[in-house]
């Protein structure tokens, strides 16, 4: 995998061997060996493609990066990387759901390349470019939506596209995922403020370098006629379905 990896990420630079191995201050030999297989990188050299390359060793040792769009590689704070933007054979966007009982683990496994690998993908046609997920909601602080329905939100590269006053999905290190409205505080621009809708929830701070991921709503999928026992992962998945193929009804239509 490795081996592969290597390749991808020089042919996505445009960088020949020599100028990969120069670089790496390598030889182009020793950098053949990687890239056939031969050897495999030691550690400090891992840690230098993934500083290069600003890719999580994680990604580069378990992750096929061959299976990513080329554009699709997107940093996350400074040197991590989220696992590659996963496309179908005709080159569209998938959304990966994370299903209501796995969102505990959630917060373990979202830089984890083989836990965002077993999760279930489905496209929607209607979706603007970027890398999008789908995230099961609970509680009542955000009506009209409830426990339940779900938010496909698209991933927030960096934290100067944040729009003040709507709303995301936000990974923090002590609460796993929330769906809020999101403010910036005027003094101290690393704080962000988290509103509800429902005003019986005062709004709170959350430290910029507590915030692991941010995605923006971009849909939402009702599940409010849906009794709580039918709310599993396959429903969920119909569901989506159902509004794509109802979407390219419209767009006959049209």
């Amino acid at each position: 995998m490795i081996a592969n990896n290597i390749r991808c990420l020089r042919a996505l630079r445009g960088l020949s061997q020599e100028a990969l191995a120069d670089e790496l201050g390598i030889s182009r030999a020793r950098l053949v060996t990687y890239e056939s297989g031969r050897n495999e990188p030691p550690i400090h050299l891992l840690l230098r493609l993934s500083e290069y390359f600003h890719i999580s060793v994680d990604a580069l040792l378990k992750g096929d990066l061959t299976k990513s769009h080329p554009e699709a590689l997107m940093k996350v704070g400074q040197n991590r990387l989220l696992f590659p933007v996963v496309v179908d054979q005709q080159g569209n966007d998938l959304v990966e759901l994370i299903p209501e009982k796995a969102t505990a683990g959630y917060l373990q496994g979202y830089s984890d390349p083989e836990y965002i690998e077993g999760l279930q993908r489905l496209k929607l046609p209607f979706l603007p470019s970027g890398k999008h997920r789908a995230f099961p909601i609970k509680g009542d602080s955000m009506p009209p939506l409830r426990s339940g329905s779900y938010v496909v939100g698209r991933y927030v590269e960096y934290r100067e596209d944040i729009r003040e006053g709507h709303t995301y999905v936000v990974l923090t290190r002590n609460e796993g995922i929330v769906y809020k409205r999101v403010y910036l505080d005027a003094c101290n621009p690393d704080i962000l403020i988290l509103h509800s809708d429902n005003k019986q929830y005062a709004p709170y701070p959350v430290a910029g370098s507590d915030v692991l991921e941010l995605w923006e709503f971009t849909c939402a999928i009702d599940t409010q006629s849906y009794q709580t026992e039918e709310l599993n992962l396959e429903s969920i998945m119909a569901m989506m379905r159902e509004m794509k193929i109802e979407l390219a009804r419209i767009s006959q239509r049209e």
